[in-house]
Formats: structure tokens, C-alpha cells, sequence
């Protein structure tokens, strides 16, 4: 297994053969509702589109996980699966394959990898995004992705799972509560899958961030603090944190 952090929430992962963009932002600024007085994200130089994209997988249909701009530079005949919010988004744009995954459906990509959708994110009262939960079928690597730390319970029944890519600081805004979970949900989501490996996402990177919302958002928690706990809790797992468009290899162990 290849993993590529493109910053924020985009990821290239390569597994068995097959190259899946996840939620990918690389060109242009990431605002919401073009609204730049209150978010927006911008790099001084825009990421490499990555070469022969087997599948495009978006977990959310918000900006920071289905970017419109990204979307429409890339290619619209790579096959999308997408949660359902998502699915809305790519189709708009012209995209020609493009598969809805719903919490607990699975999708299998040219015979080699499956992908389940599980419940990942609250975006208000009445929908739940998609995390999702990745497999080779020939090596058995496994992979599971939510990019806020919004964890199922269900995720219990996929144990072990080889690595595990999520928040591991706590984001929140006053009054409206968490928008990244790190620390305790990364514990326990370590504790459930026995991971080797857990990645970062959603933070750091060569991004610079302007708006009211970054004048009031509250980060607490390091990177360091989660180590710490997964040891006292006798978890083997180890934390990686990437460089910003590293290529680099997860060999999973065997376990007895």
C-alpha cells in the first residue's frame, strides 16, 4: 500500500494496483459558498493533478471534500463513488460514472479492492456523511478514512484494520460544538480497529487559512498528547505525520 497526503483531506491512495484520489482539493482556494470573508484556504502553489486515476472517492459533499474547481479540472470520465451528497456535486459537473454509495453498501474496484461506506460526519440535524472502510483482496490491506473523527460504532465488526486516517486534534466552534474530533474519539477508534498505523488529516500542510470562522475556532490537543495515550493504554499503534506530497509505503504486519 502507497499513501500520498495532498494536504487537508486529500489523499492518493494506491492499493493493489488500483490509484484512488480521495478527496481531492489541488487547484484554486477552498472557500464555502464562495462566502471568503469566512473561510478561505489557499496555497502558494496548487498541487500536481496525479496521472491515471482509477477511482475518484468523496466521502462529503461539502468544498473541502468535493471541490468544485478540483472536480472540474479532473477527468470526467474517471469513475466517481461518492456518498450520496457528493454524488449530487460530480453529476452536475458532467461527470459520466458515477456510483452513490449509502452507509453499509460496498463497492468493488476492478476486482481488487472493496470499499464500504460506514456513518462518518453530522453535517446538521438530518444527514450523516460517509467514512469509509478499504480493502485489497488479494493482500488484505485494509485502510479506514473519516476525515472529521465522527466514528461508528458498526466499525467494531471490520477489526483489525492495518491503518487508520483521521483527525487527532479537536477543532471547535463556540456554541456549535466540534467540527474536527481528535483525542478521545482517535483512542477509541484505536482501541476498536487495533490499527498499526494512524495518519493525520485535516491539518497542516502548505495551506494558509483567512476568514472570521479561523478568528474563532478553538484547536486544542497535539499530535503528541495522542501518542501518549495510545501508550498508556498498551496500543502499539504508531502515529505517522507525512510531509505534504511524500509518497511513501505501509507494509502491514502479519498478525498471528
Amino acid at each position: 500500500m502507497y499513501l500520498t497526503w495532498l494536504d487537508n483531506n486529500s489523499w492518493l491512495i494506491e492499493l493493489e494496483g488500483q490509484r484512488i484520489l480521495l478527496d481531492p482539493w489541488l487547484v484554486g482556494d477552498l472557500t464555502f459558498g464562495n462566502q471568503e470573508w469566512l473561510f478561505k484556504a489557499s496555497r502558494s502553489i496548487p498541487r500536481a493533478i496525479p496521472d491515471a486515476i482509477d477511482l475518484i472517492l468523496l466521502s462529503q459533499g461539502l468544498e473541502d471534500h468535493a471541490h468544485p474547481p478540483t472536480l472540474k479540472a479532473l477527468d470526467r470520465s474517471i469513475p466517481v463513488l461518492a456518498s450520496p451528497s457528493a454524488a449530487k456535486v460530480v453529476r452536475q459537473l458532467g461527470y459520466e460514472q458515477v456510483t452513490a454509495i449509502a452507509h453499509g453498501e460496498s463497492f468493488t474496484l476492478a476486482e481488487r479492492v472493496t470499499i464500504q461506506a460506514v456513518p462518518g460526519s453530522p453535517i446538521g440535524p438530518l444527514l450523516t456523511e460517509n467514512g469509509y472502510l478499504m480493502r485489497g483482496l488479494t493482500t488484505g490491506s485494509s485502510l479506514y478514512y473519516e476525515p472529521h473523527g465522527f466514528h461508528s460504532p458498526t466499525l467494531q465488526q471490520a477489526a483489525p484494520v492495518d491503518v487508520v486516517i483521521t483527525p487527532l486534534v479537536n477543532l471547535e466552534l463556540p456554541l456549535l460544538g466540534p467540527i474536527l474530533q481528535g483525542g478521545k474519539t482517535a483512542l477509541q477508534v484505536a482501541q476498536w480497529l487495533k490499527p498499526q498505523v494512524i495518519l493525520p488529516t485535516a491539518a497542516g500542510g502548505d495551506v494558509t487559512l483567512q476568514g472570521l470562522l479561523m478568528s474563532v475556532i478553538r484547536a486544542t490537543g497535539t499530535v503528541a498528547d495522542v501518542q501518549a495515550v495510545l501508550a498508556q493504554n498498551h496500543l502499539t499503534t504508531k502515529i505517522l505525520e507525512p510531509k505534504a506530497g511524500d509518497r511513501f509505503e505501509l507494509c502491514p504486519v502479519a498478525t498471528p
